[in-house]
């Protein structure tokens, strides 16, 4: 028989790309019926989705607001979570030279599973194949089922019946795991969960996150320090 071969648009870039994008998609049932669940309705859940795009920062967000943290913790939670893809868009720009014009979707893409993509390409041509494959995929599907799990929201009930609060935890170990490498980086990660363990029955919700997240600054520029 003979043999069929891919169109050549079909690269390993973009594979990985779809695959990133479907499973991480797939997360977003559990941000949408967590987000109904904390008291936002269908269409702020999506916007919320649409707008800030990122998985950690939407999860931060709807965890303080549930936990019954005002609206400035939820955003500043959000925010320290969110400032990790200002140092991916710096490490994206040189690495891909994005054309002015397409650089605001170009930041509007940059999340952890875009940018892990293209910097696990060897070429270039690979490498932007890959940024905007997982990125325009991640986008579409993530608000796709965000939008399906806001909807189910109020049918399902509690989503911890469901283990969609699971979910989120899980989301967020399968982005921390892999870049625990080497030793500073494991004694950050110990101490922040130590520190946010310590807060969390004394202050209100949202400013654990706050905590850590000065700790592991802390912790990481006396290392950085030390190295020099």
């Amino acid at each position: 028989m003979p043999t069929v071969n891919p169109p050549a648009w079909w690269t390993p870039a973009v594979k990985m790309g779809l695959s990133i994008a479907v499973a991480v998609g797939l997360y977003g049932v559990s941000f949408g019926a967590l987000a109904v669940a904390a008291g936002l309705s269908v269409w702020q859940a999506c916007a919320l989705s649409v707008l800030m795009f990122t998985g950690g920062s939407q999860f931060a967000f709807i965890g303080v607001v549930s936990g019954g943290g005002t609206l400035g913790a939820a955003t500043m939670a959000a925010s320290l979570l969110g400032v990790r893809n200002a140092v991916y868009g710096v490490q994206l720009k040189a690495l891909l030279r994005p054309r002015r014009a397409v650089r605001p979707v170009m930041a509007h893409l940059t999340i952890d599973e875009s940018t892990a993509t293209a910097v696990a390409q060897q070429e270039p041509d690979e490498q932007a194949r890959g940024f905007w494959t997982a990125g325009v995929g991640v986008w579409l599907l993530w608000n796709a089922f965000t939008f399906v799990g806001a909807s189910l929201g109020e049918r399902i009930g509690d989503p911890a019946a469901w283990g969609l609060d699971g979910a989120a935890v899980a989301a967020f170990l399968g982005l921390l795991w892999p870049r625990l490498i080497g030793r500073d980086a494991r004694v950050i990660a110990v101490a922040s969960a130590f520190v946010t363990l310590i807060a969390v029955p004394f202050v209100p919700a949202g400013v654990p996150i706050i905590v850590a997240a000065a700790v592991s600054g802390g912790l990481a520029i006396v290392q950085h320090r030390r190295s020099r």
